[in-house]
């Protein structure tokens, strides 16, 4: 990632960061526009946002927290890039009372849907924001990563729990409101007229490795990382990841229509 990333930082960003920039080049070269419009629906203080502005695309943050907006000013002007960031106060499910409908080409929602009310509407807000074609860029807490983590811990009942609840949570304590497993984070993206074009398991492997062994064994964090990127394409992994990254492109007005069209139309009786 372009943006200077601590060695650990890297384990978390670092799959999503390879898949988004490469979408976003195959986005310059079917607009034909070297610089895009990129929205970053939560993005804090840009440790997205930013890289993406260095790549010349213009960027818009929406966020909630004013300290967030802060620090993302003061992190693009460092990075040389503050012409290119714009950092408003808002979040996903008001997003239209500070940004435009249809407006951008790229819009990134990273670690945000599972603490929203109403997950759904979450997806659907932000996929109106893009304009026909555009990419969506989702990342969400998985279920099945939580359910390990809590099992490897010693904490079994929590385990159970989570498995069997239907946001994914494993009790009263638990901070995030919701997880996902492959099949309901498609679900929510195609029902908001988005194509799934890929789904990336994050984090496969990074939270179970003890942190002395990626921080003092030689090599260890490149290997880890290699094996992070091998592994979040293959779907035997997706089920255990800690996080879930879904990569789709809005489908034209006309094409939404024929595909509604298709599903309602009665099924042919046999001859």
């Amino acid at each position: 990632m372009s943006d200077p990333m601590r060695p650990r930082a890297s384990l978390r960003t670092a799959v999503v960061w390879e898949v988004l920039r490469g979408a976003l080049d195959r986005q310059v070269k079917t607009t034909g526009r070297r610089s895009l419009d990129v929205l970053d629906s939560g993005g804090g203080s840009g440790n997205f946002a930013v890289p993406v502005a260095r790549l010349g695309h213009r960027v818009t943050v929406v966020d909630p927290s004013p300290d967030a907006l802060f620090a993302l000013e003061r992190r693009a002007a460092e990075a040389g890039v503050a012409d290119l960031v714009t950092g408003v106060q808002g979040d996903a499910l008001g997003l239209f009372d500070v940004v435009d409908r249809g407006a951008y080409d790229a819009v990134l929602l990273h670690g945000v849907l599972e603490h929203m009310d109403d997950p759904a509407e979450g997806v659907t807000s932000v996929a109106a924001a893009l304009r026909p074609a555009g990419t969506l860029s989702l990342l969400a807490a998985g279920l099945g990563g939580a359910v390990l983590a809590r099992a490897l811990a010693g904490h079994f009942t929590e385990a159970r729990t989570a498995l069997g609840d239907p946001a994914g949570r494993w009790g009263e304590a638990d901070p995030v409101p919701h997880r996902f497993t492959p099949d309901q984070l498609t679900g929510l993206v195609e029902a908001a007229g988005v194509r799934v074009g890929a789904v990336h398991g994050v984090r496969v492997f990074a939270d179970l490795v003890p942190g002395v062994l990626v921080d003092t064994e030689p090599g260890a964090l490149d290997a880890l990382l290699k094996l992070e990127a091998a592994a979040a394409e293959e779907p035997a992994f997706h089920a255990v990841a800690t996080q879930l990254h879904v990569l789709g492109e809005k489908t034209a007005p006309a094409e939404s229509a024929t595909q509604e069209d298709q599903s309602l139309r009665p099924a042919r009786t046999p001859l």
